[in-house]
């Protein structure tokens, strides 16, 4: 067996953010709206966040002052004060406090959770112009959140806050052009929007597209180029990107091959948990490449990523529990794990599943496959005896 044979890469790494701040454009005066990121890896696209620019909104010095208020209550916890505050702004037409009524309702913040009234408040600050409440809306119409789900809804939202700059929107974007979705398939400005949110410094936006370069969709292949968008979004801690990175100079694809740069790079996104790492740095160790040769730490990263579902994972345990290499020399482990690796598409698994079983009685053999089947159903968490 080869390095190649276990080596995984996530091209399109699934990522998810939501603006989760109340916003502080209140007055020519205020600095910026900030947003706070949460990172989900799942099957939605990829979200991002930035620091959006300053809106400048005509209140009144009244108006200014209660959404003040209003703001200092909801940073220190008060969203009651704060729903007081802003209920009669937004009733009169303020965009600021139409969006941050918005946020309360998606979050459920001194009032009880309601997508649908989120969205309603979202419309109000977005069809007045607020970049963040676009996007906030084309968020719901992606996701299916207090409205039906609709691409192209969820598109013309995100291009109308894309089109005043806003970097999450762009990046959006371009996901629905390059998955297709609300918009005919566009590599080309998938890209487009990409780059535009990359070079605001979204992670994310980097991320894909170091992807589009390495796979030549919407740009000519370049694997230096590549390399050039992994780094800028690992060095902000993407694990996805410090995956991708790890894997170029593993492979040594627009970088010298340097296995102690893979493993560094693999490492850190590992320690994230981020499965694609932990499974290659579990190949780094089993293959000695950048590492002594370490068949117990190799073992001990093939079983993380055994548990978040990594497919070459499963099959690397059932490897190494058949050979006996880091962990205890186990036949019915070895034709479990084999077994879950064969259902979720390896051939190969298949085929060692049953030069396993040649060997095992009657009754091993279902106790592997009623170990498999309690390991499967449990989300891979209880996987053994």
């Amino acid at each position: 067996m080869t390095a190649n044979d276990l080596r995984s890469l996530d091209l399109l790494v699934l990522f998810d953010d939501h603006h989760e701040t109340f916003s502080t454009h209140t007055s020519p005066e205020a600095t910026a709206m900030t947003r706070i990121t949460l990172n989900i890896f799942d099957v939605t696209p990829l979200r991002a966040v930035a620091i959006a620019t300053v809106l400048f909104l005509a209140f009144t010095p009244l108006a200014a002052q209660d959404f003040s208020k209003g703001l200092a209550a909801a940073q220190a916890g008060d969203y009651a004060t704060a729903l007081q505050e802003w209920t009669p702004l937004a009733n009169q037409g303020d965009a600021s406090a139409q969006y941050n009524l918005g946020q309360m309702y998606r979050v459920g913040q001194g009032v009880l959770q309601d997508h649908e009234e989120a969205a309603r408040w979202y419309r109000l600050a977005a069809d007045q112009g607020d970049a963040i409440a676009q996007y906030n809306l084309g968020l719901s119409y992606d996701q299916g959140q207090g409205v039906l789900q609709d691409y192209a809804e969820a598109v013309k939202w995100y291009r109308l806050a894309a089109d005043q700059g806003d970097a999450p929107a762009q990046h959006n974007l371009g996901n629905h052009y390059f998955y297709g979705q609300g918009v005919l398939q566009d590599y080309a400005e998938a890209v487009k929007w990409y780059r535009l949110a990359a070079d605001q410094g979204v992670a994310a936006a980097q991320t894909n597209l170091g992807n589009q370069y390495l796979n030549g969709q919407g740009v000519l292949q370049d694997n230096a180029e590549a390399v050039k968008w992994y780094r800028l979004a690992a060095d902000q801690g993407v694990a996805a990107a410090q995956t991708n990175l790890g894997f170029m100079y593993q492979t040594g694809q627009g970088v010298l091959q340097d296995y102690a740069e893979a493993v560094r790079w693999y490492r850190l996104a590992a320690d994230q948990g981020f499965a694609a790492a932990q499974s290659n740095l579990g190949s780094m160790y089993y293959n000695a490449e950048g590492v002594l040769q370490d068949y117990v730490e190799s073992a001990r990263w093939y079983q993380l990523a055994a548990e978040q579902g990594n497919a070459p994972a499963h099959y690397m345990l059932g490897y190494m529990h058949r050979l006996g290499q880091g962990i205890i020399q186990d036949n019915a482990m070895a034709h479990m794990w084999h077994n879950i690796a064969a259902a979720n598409g390896n051939e190969v698994s298949g085929v060692f599943r049953d030069s396993i079983a040649e060997g095992m009685t009657q009754q091993a053999i279902e106790q592997a496959q009623a170990m498999a089947r309690d390991c499967m159903s449990s989300g891979y968490q209880n996987c053994g005896y």
